[in-house]
């Protein structure tokens, strides 16, 4: 819920600010407002009261954008930046000319120049999201995961966006782009780099169970399968133990930096806990479902071969378990497969394509896989 709020707030109008703020805070309780002070040219002491009675009534900090300098030291002076969670007008930049590296549901990531990129957002909650995905990565690196953190937020056409330092960085596709001849080896070395980021646990209560939010995306396409497939992928995905373990969220090769020989993880607003097949998944949604039924899907969103990108999930797999055996291999993928195709579909489901030709075609597909899959798995877990 995004507030603007301008002018000049006094004592003479203090009063209709606070039955404004309130009025609209007793509407949704559960929803972090966020007021956008881009015009607004001072507040004073009954201003900043009337904040202080919202601080209390939500019973948590709200967020406070976009103040111009002499208003953002109205509220730092008076230890308001310590109470709520302010933050300055972001400068503005071109983008210009720049390269675009990546591009995915929520944004497109940017080449400012030859050590900076960032990620703008075509969202409207893109300042909380930003702020949220600064705070997981922080959590990420605290404990000895290389990754980026945003220093800078920055605007661009009306949208927000997060900036990072990557010196000479290149993401893991664009390497498996530009040299094809070593796609196995950059295969391994990314597959190496994801179990470590697997080995990490976290600490108890800092991070969402992936395992929850697997139970989001299958209660938003319930609509799209019959009671008994339902049914049964929720006890599958319920009967998954908790786990303290790091998982990206979505760790295909986009998000995996190479910058000073070191691989970097991006994108961290998805980070949670709980077992590896809740990371594996998206890379079978990556390289193998959206091929499926768009040939060409590949070559448009990675720059990639279809054939390329099923060696690619082959290596991962085999890789990453470490199997050669057929058959427990296709356990395995099956396993990883069924929570591929609830993802698959939530992302089709939610898409503004949902109801074209090819939308329902994957709709359709997606169902029917996943009817055939809870027919043969008795649990997601992977020895």
């Amino acid at each position: 819920m995004i507030l603007k709020i301008d002018g000049k707030i006094d004592s003479n109008n203090a009063q209709a600010f606070e039955e404004k703020l309130l009025g609209a805070l007793k509407e949704d309780k559960d929803i972090d407002p966020v007021l956008d002070a881009e015009d607004l040219l001072y507040i004073s002491s009954a201003g900043l009261r009337v904040l202080m009675k919202a601080r209390k009534a939500l019973g948590r900090p709200f967020s406070v954008i976009n103040l111009s300098p002499e208003v953002y030291e109205i509220f730092e002076t008076t230890g308001f930046t310590d109470i709520l969670d302010v933050s300055k007008k972001p400068r503005e930049i071109t983008l210009e000319g720049c390269e675009i590296i990546g591009k995915g549901f929520y944004g497109t990531v940017y080449r400012i120049d030859e050590d900076t990129i960032v990620k703008m957002y075509n969202s409207p909650d893109a300042i909380s999201m930003i702020k949220n995905e600064k705070k997981m990565a922080k959590m990420a690196f605290v404990k000895g995961i290389p990754t980026a953190i945003s220093f800078d937020i920055v605007s661009s056409n009306g949208c927000y966006g997060s900036v990072f330092e990557l010196l000479k960085s290149k993401s893991f596709n664009d390497m498996i782009v530009d040299e094809p001849d070593r796609v196995d080896e950059i295969v391994r070395m990314y597959t190496g780099f994801m179990k470590e980021v697997h080995q990490t646990v976290m600490d108890p209560g800092t991070l969402p169970y992936a395992r929850d939010r697997f139970i989001y995306y299958l209660d938003t396409i319930v609509e799209l399968l019959d009671a008994d497939t339902a049914d049964k992928c929720r006890k599958l995905i319920e009967a998954v133990p908790d786990d303290l373990h790091v998982v990206h969220g979505d760790i295909q090769m986009k998000n995996v930096m190479m910058s000073d020989n070191e691989p970097v993880l991006i994108d961290m607003d998805t980070l949670s806990i709980g077992q590896p097949i809740f990371d594996l998944q998206g890379l079978y949604v990556t390289y193998m479902a959206f091929e499926e039924d768009e040939e060409d899907n590949s070559i448009k969103f990675l720059g990639i071969e279809t054939q390329t990108c099923a060696h690619i999930w082959d290596l991962i797999i085999r890789d990453y378990y470490g199997i050669t055996d057929e058959e427990k291999l296709k356990v395995i993928t099956d396993k990883i497969r069924l929570l591929a195709y609830i993802r698959f579909l939530h992302i089709i489901n939610i898409n503004q394509d949902r109801d074209s030709e090819l939308g329902q075609i994957r709709i359709k597909h997606g169902s029917e896989h996943l009817r055939e899959l809870v027919g043969r798995i008795d649990d997601l877990m992977i020895p």
